[in-house]
């Protein structure tokens, strides 16, 4: 029998998802998800290749249960940050710091775009928990709206756009030149959203 990690059944399990979730993100980033098995996987997780099945039934079940996971803690940290910010300006200038420095694994992995290589059913259960992180800025931008702090807009069309530019767009990696892009692209939003108060230097 495999020796238990952590105290009890619950926590072994956590730790060895945790596990598969890192060695699946380090693989990620060195070549694309379809190029990438579950023997691999369980590999570089220092996992039995038969303690894979006890978490995941096959490999895009384990990219879903891996971007879930990064998108709920994603969500939570993103939340936290905004918790003593009370003027939704702020707010969104924090909002669009956090997503331009993000580097989201799922989208930025080499290989093929992800939606060309996992099902329909997959594909739109990536969307619904990248709806979360939607969810904040609707609110974000609501609120500034009913405080005059933005003109009236159709969130339908202002949010999806918003997240558009700020995940379309590369961030250089370090440097002068990553803080510049960071700050043109908060400006850009700003003024997108037709925001009252001068846009931060």
């Amino acid at each position: 029998m495999p020796k238990i990690i952590g105290g009890s059944l619950h926590e072994h399990r956590e730790q060895t998802r945790l596990k598969l979730f890192a060695a699946l993100s380090a693989l990620m980033a060195e070549r694309g998800f379809d190029a990438i098995t579950l023997a691999e996987i369980a590999h570089v997780a220092g996992v039995g290749r038969t303690a894979v099945y006890n978490h995941f039934p096959d490999k895009e079940s384990m990219l879903l249960g891996f971007i879930t996971h990064e998108t709920e803690q994603y969500a939570a940290s993103l939340q936290r940050s905004l918790d003593d910010i009370e003027d939704p300006v702020d707010q969104l200038s924090t909002y669009v710091r956090q997503q331009a420095q993000l580097k989201r694994v799922y989208h930025v992995a080499p290989g093929p775009e992800l939606r060309s290589v996992l099902s329909r059913g997959a594909q739109q259960r990536v969307r619904e928990h990248v709806v979360v992180v939607e969810l904040i800025l609707r609110r974000i931008l609501a609120a500034g709206i009913a405080s005059g702090a933005f003109p009236e807009q159709d969130l339908e069309v202002t949010v999806p756009l918003v997240n558009a530019c700020l995940s379309g767009r590369g961030v250089p990696d370090d440097g002068p030149e990553r803080e510049r892009a960071i700050a043109q692209t908060e400006a850009f939003v700003l003024r997108a959203v037709g925001a009252s108060a001068p846009v931060p230097a």
